[in-house]
């Protein structure tokens, strides 16, 4: 892991930009050390996202003394683009455009995806856990949700999970949210214009987690409503400190 940039916010947060390989991250840290690391997904776009991320961040640092980092996921950003992948997101629109099944659309654009994603989280967690600043336990949170699926099943590490619903799950990935045992708190937009609310709701009954709760609030994609960034910390103090 290589640091390219630093700066230090206003609320006494140290931001850090680095790469580990190919792969671009940002790394917020608190004052205190070491500190207890959420994961922040994103759907790409990693400086796009910066505002949101950031947000969240100098949230759960200054007020609960968490670490955050997020990556950039493959194809997103300034990372390579993957033809298939292209293809597979337009081939996607148009069927939703036409009202025609997505299923084997959705296949071909989330599997490959996800396949390449978690193992890079997996190897930025390694990497994070070395530094002295950072301490255990971890949480994920964000987005996209068949990512954090797959990771909560994958990576023994992570203790408690806040996700987003908003994003196409393959089936073979509702059978692994059945393996999915750590505490949950799912936030669900119930008016989100590019998500299957029936689905969401079909995936949450289907996650194996004794503890898991759902927030569901009215508005689109990007109407989230601000109190949902405390419930967020206030789900992972439970589970992290």
């Amino acid at each position: 892991m290589r640091f390219t940039s630093e700066r230090r916010l206003d609320d006494g947060v140290l931001e850090r930009e680095f790469t580990l390989g190919e792969i671009p991250g940002i790394l917020w840290t608190p004052a205190s050390a070491p500190a207890p690391l959420i994961l922040s997904g994103h759907p790409g776009g990693l400086h796009q996202m910066h505002p949101r991320l950031a947000a969240r961040a100098r949230h759960y640092a200054a007020g609960y003394g968490f670490a955050a980092a997020a990556i950039e996921l493959p194809g997103g950003g300034d990372r390579p683009r993957s033809a298939t992948a292209e293809q597979a997101r337009a081939d996607l629109l148009r069927a939703m455009e036409a009202g025609e099944p997505v299923d084997e659309i959705v296949d071909r654009l989330v599997l490959p995806l996800v396949e390449k994603a978690v193992p890079e989280w997996q190897a930025t967690l390694d990497a994070l856990l070395s530094l002295p600043e950072i301490g255990g336990p971890v949480g994920y949170e964000g987005g996209a949700i068949a990512i954090g699926i797959r990771l909560a099943v994958a990576e023994p590490r992570i203790s408690a999970a806040n996700l987003f619903a908003g994003s196409f799950v393959p089936a073979t990935l509702f059978e692994e949210a059945r393996q999915v045992t750590i505490p949950l708190q799912v936030l669900l937009q119930w008016d989100d214009e590019g998500n299957d609310r029936q689905l969401a709701l079909d995936l949450f009954d289907t996650f194996g987690s004794k503890e898991k709760t759902l927030h569901a609030n009215m508005g689109g994609h990007t109407g989230v409503p601000s109190f949902e960034i405390d419930a967020g910390a206030r789900f992972f103090a439970r589970h992290l400190s």
